[in-house]
């Protein structure tokens, strides 16, 4: 059965513009989430501003947890966000991913228990990024200049479930911009690892945690489409200084981390995520 409720995990950092358009093309989808929690990873007064204008007429329950910025932290950002939702499915999405249409739709239809599913972006070119930023409506198509990986452009429902019928094998090309996952798996591998600090690997190391427990990477192709904004990026692809933990989960094959969503469900439980009104302070409530 398909998941009955799902949140939609949005992270950010210092790029409100970017974050408008992504909340847009929220409000557009075909089927709506029961609620968005934008994991902000300590951004200024102007992010939360922009989300308490959203808030006054969103479609869902709009939440804010705010981190204070430590450095990229985005493991235990997602960790907050996913500890204080109230579905039991989750997509993880990142700021600057502009949605299809039937983005939530697609991801619903296909999730499976005991796996989770990797989804696709298009790369979208400066000039274009900018073209969509200043026109929040606009999408490339497969003809498209000023796109990479055009191929993602394209849905075809039917295809896209055949594709993942026939692709078997352990998760690859693992990006946390846009998966799908069961919230009671997450709580099960205790979600990203904390420890990760700085650029990189926490989502692999989340993947290969999955794996280690049964828990399938699912490749959806050809539907759940999302647009990647072109921005400069906060670190330089290579090694990372989180490999090490890769590494170690790789040869003992862990299941669990120990820094991870337990160190804030107590927090949750006992002081719910509100949803965002205009009556709420400036500047989001530290976690």
């Amino acid at each position: 059965m398909p998941p009955s409720t799902v949140s939609l995990i949005v992270t950010t950092y210092q790029w409100p513009q970017a974050l408008a358009v992504v909340l847009d093309s929220v409000r557009a989808q075909t089927r709506l989430p029961d609620e968005v929690i934008i994991a902000d990873d300590g951004s200024g007064a102007d992010t939360r501003a922009l989300l308490l204008r959203h808030a006054a007429d969103f479609p869902v329950p709009l939440r804010h947890v705010w981190q204070q910025d430590l450095g990229f932290r985005a493991a235990r950002g997602r960790n907050l966000a996913i500890a204080a939702a109230r579905s039991e499915y989750v997509l993880l999405l990142d700021g600057d991913m502009v949605l299809h249409p039937r983005f939530v739709a697609d991801h619903l239809a296909v999730a499976a228990a005991g796996s989770f599913v990797q989804g696709s972006r298009v790369l979208i070119a400066p000039a274009f990024s900018e073209r969509m930023l200043r026109r929040p409506q606009l999408r490339p198509g497969l003809f498209s200049g000023g796109i990479r990986r055009r191929r993602h452009t394209l849905r075809l429902p039917l295809l896209s479930r055949l594709y993942m019928r026939l692709r078997r094998g352990p998760p690859r090309m693992i990006k946390s911009c846009n998966q799908g996952w069961w919230r009671a798996d997450l709580l099960r591998l205790n979600g990203f690892d904390e420890r990760m600090q700085g650029w990189g690997r926490e989502d692999e190391e989340l993947a290969l945690r999955a794996d280690n427990a049964g828990i399938g990477c699912r490749h959806l192709r050809l539907a759940g489409l999302a647009f990647h904004l072109h921005h400069d990026e906060r670190h330089q692809d290579g090694a990372s200084a989180n490999d090490i933990y890769l590494a170690q989960t790789r040869a003992q094959r862990l299941t669990r981390c120990e820094a991870g969503i337990d160190d804030h469900l107590a927090d949750f439980a006992a002081r719910p995520l509100p949803a965002l009104s205009a009556d709420a302070p400036l500047q989001a409530p530290a976690y």
